[in-house]
């Protein structure tokens, strides 16, 4: 069956799911949507996403939002290799460091909540990216500790095999980095990040590859 992928080249939640696909070997085809242009509220979109987002993957008749969920979908379908542990307790830990950014820093950055600080409050594109620095300073904060606190980090996250936890984090240092975010104060999540971009699979779904995006000397 094949698999296709809503996305858009600097959705950090469709980074995630490359990722994934591209760690199982799925071949997929991506379709753009322009968030940019506001082509997520066109009638075409909202019928396969009411609320408006990527990404969105269809496969197998089915259609997954919400890339947590997505990325589960995916480890469940594609068994080889595994991205969450067996173990329930393990399984977990991983979800949660995964949420960190997934759920609490990546919500507050993204372009309708940027838009809405600047229709409603006049914050402009500086006061904007202050906002998200601001976020992501806090969200690195909580996963360096929680590295640390886990007590497993080695190569990756939970050791030296790659889990989901991974990918949302890799995730979450390419939107500090895009938003100049100083992440020396986290050395642990950096030399997770710098081992994951070694690997094709992070590095060739990077945002700034991907169709639309702007070049970069």
């Amino acid at each position: 069956m094949s698999v296709t992928l809503y996305g858009f080249w600097r959705s950090l939640a469709a980074y995630r799911v490359r990722v994934a696909l591209n760690l199982k070997g799925i071949a997929f085809e991506e379709i753009a949507i322009n968030l940019a242009t506001g082509e997520q509220f066109g009638e075409a979109y909202e019928s396969l996403n009411p609320q408006h987002v990527v990404p969105l993957l269809k496969h197998d008749g089915h259609e997954i939002t919400q890339s947590m969920a997505i990325l589960e979908y995916i480890d469940e379908v594609w068994s080889s290799p595994k991205l969450l542990p067996g173990d329930a307790f393990e399984k977990a830990q991983n979800r949660a460091l995964a949420l960190v950014t997934i759920a609490d820093t990546h919500p507050l950055i993204v372009p309708r909540i940027r838009n809405f600080l600047n229709s409603e409050w006049n914050l402009d594109e500086s006061a904007q990216t202050k906002w998200a620095q601001h976020w992501f300073t806090l969200g690195n904060q909580s996963i360096e500790k929680s590295l640390i606190k886990i007590g497993k980090a080695g190569t990756y996250s939970f050791g030296n095999e790659l889990t989901l936890a991974d990918i949302a984090l890799a995730s979450h240092v390419i939107g500090a980095n895009l938003f100049k975010v100083d992440m020396s104060l986290t050395p642990i999540l950096q030399d997770i990040f710098s081992n994951c971009m070694r690997l094709p699979a992070f590095a060739d779904a990077h945002p700034l590859k991907q169709a639309g995006a702007p070049k970069v000397n």
